[in-house]
């Protein structure tokens, strides 16, 4: 090989590997070194601190929470009074008498003025109402109407920045998709004004129960949760759109055993548009 030959090539290997060099130095000299020293943090995932446990259902939950409230009520009840005679316990009614009692349901506002959603057997002869919102906030709740029938009741709040909920299509339920309930079971226990949630499942649709002189027609069966206290809050799908009002469950304790119903929301709707 001749020696101008042997020049060029060299020139040749020379610029190539010079290319090469720039090349890498582009590719790796922005990265930090793979190296720590006990001043410098570690290589953390961005998903490692809580992302990675969000799924659909704690995003269903997060929208539907702060528009889920506790309704507090009072009723007035008449009873028989008793009375006493002598020293053999015998007793005699001698006539009526009023006594207060408190109970507690669930409701969800859907709609920003103040409108809310509860079981009309919750806030049916109440003579005072007191909404609790999941930020403390506490309003005096006016009874717009109710349908016995249904088991469904329109309240109202008046307030600022209310949250509210968005109603879904209750035709679109699909058998075996899941649910949430929200509602305040045994809320008094808690004294907590933030709701409780329980996932499960659609069991079925269209479910017509009697029970006694009560019928009830077209109701969504779940096994998500619902105990006492959660009547009148939102069953919501997995969008946190509400799907159903709680209603009631079937059990012989009185707890939750997998039987829980619910009145479609499109049903509710209908019910609105009346009131």
């Amino acid at each position: 090989m001749k020696t101008h030959q042997i020049i060029l090539l060299g020139i040749l290997l020379l610029i190539i590997n010079a290319g090469i060099t720039l090349a890498l130095i582009n590719a790796f000299g922005g990265r930090p070194s793979a190296a720590h020293t006990m001043f410098s943090a570690p290589d953390v995932p961005c998903d490692s601190t809580g992302t990675s446990r969000q799924n659909a259902i704690t995003r269903a939950v997060a929208e539907i929470e702060p528009a889920v409230v506790s309704v507090n009520v009072i009723k007035t009840q008449i009873v028989r009074g008793r009375i006493s005679f002598g020293l053999f316990g015998f007793f005699d009614n001698f006539g009526p008498m009023q006594r207060q009692v408190q109970s507690l349901g669930s409701g969800v506002i859907y709609d920003p003025d103040g409108f809310i959603l509860t079981n009309a057997h919750v806030v049916q002869g109440a003579t005072e109402i007191k909404v609790v919102l999941s930020d403390n906030r506490e309003f005096d709740a006016e009874i717009l109407g109710l349908d016995a029938e249904h088991d469904i009741a329109v309240l109202r709040i008046r307030g600022n920045q209310l949250p509210f909920a968005r109603l879904g299509d209750s035709d679109s339920i699909m058998v075996g998709e899941w649910s949430i309930a929200l509602g305040n079971p045994y809320g008094y226990v808690m004294n907590d004004a933030k709701p409780t949630v329980s996932v499960g499942v659609i069991s079925a649709l269209g479910r017509n129960l009697e029970l006694g002189n009560a019928r009830y027609y077209n109701l969504i069966q779940t096994d998500t949760a619902i105990n006492q206290g959660n009547s009148g809050g939102p069953l919501v799908n997995i969008h946190g759109e509400v799907i159903g009002i709680n209603t009631m469950i079937l059990s012989e304790t009185g707890g939750n055993i997998g039987l829980g119903f619910a009145v479609p929301i499109n049903i509710v709707k209908g019910i609105v548009e009346k009131i």
